[in-house]
């Protein structure tokens, strides 16, 4: 663990208060890491919400009834084994799930209310929520490509949960570091957590000095000369 911070509690707080998406998304690609952003069009629904915390992945199906007669065991259980990955959530862990078609909500009120006494730190749905007034009432940060209210109930099952998952050709892996704001939701690989945070606010301290030197009528050109950061 860095010596900057000691534990999760601490990183997130720390990057809550000092950093934002897009500077650490700037020191992956600096360390080869150019694919680590999700869709610009998955974002948290309220602008102000910031998503931070491990990653627990899920992964979703279609499956067009809530008791169908299939050979597997989730065939008979409505919502497959969604409940059971809800409440395996831990403190400062991420719900991020993927794998169904967009026909349907992946995320709801009540999945919040549950999640939030688990101690989670977000959700990230590669699809959509429902329930958004009572999402914004509690707080609990969601993000997801917008609301939509069709049930996934005789829709879609999750098929499991804390496995590898693919999420617009990103790698997940329990454990990662999921990263969202208003800019976009970013993947950090847990092995190169502690590289990226301390490199981003390394650079976020290069980038006060820029914003001073161009306030006080420094030319770009100069500016990125003198401290290589735009």
């Amino acid at each position: 663990m860095s010596t900057i911070w000691k534990n999760d509690d601490e990183l997130f707080a720390l990057v809550k208060q000092k950093l934002f998406v897009a500077l650490v998304g700037d020191v992956l690609d600096k360390m080869g890491c150019h694919h680590q952003f999700l869709s610009p069009y998955l974002k948290p629904i309220q602008s102000k919400m910031i998503i931070i915390g491990r990653a627990m992945p899920v992964l979703e199906a279609d499956f067009f009834a809530e008791d169908g007669k299939g050979h597997a065991t989730i065939s008979n259980q409505p919502f497959g084994l969604m409940f059971e990955a809800l409440d395996d959530l831990k403190k400062n862990e991420v719900y991020i799930c993927t794998g169904s078609s967009h026909r349907y909500a992946l995320w709801g009120g009540l999945m919040s209310t549950r999640a939030m006494l688990c101690g989670a730190a977000g959700a990230v749905v590669h699809g959509f929520h429902r329930d958004s007034n009572e999402i914004e009432r509690l707080g609990f940060p969601v993000a997801s490509f917008g609301s939509y209210a069709q049930d996934q109930g005789p829709r879609g099952k999750v098929v499991d949960w804390r496995v590898p998952i693919e999420v617009d050709g990103v790698r997940v892996n329990n454990g990662d570091i999921i990263f969202g704001d208003r800019d976009g939701v970013l993947v950090i690989p847990a092995d190169m957590a502690e590289k990226a945070f301390t490199g981003a606010l390394e650079k976020s301290k290069g980038e006060n000095k820029v914003l001073k030197a161009l306030q006080k009528g420094m030319p770009t050109v100069e500016a990125f000369e003198k401290f290589g950061i735009m």
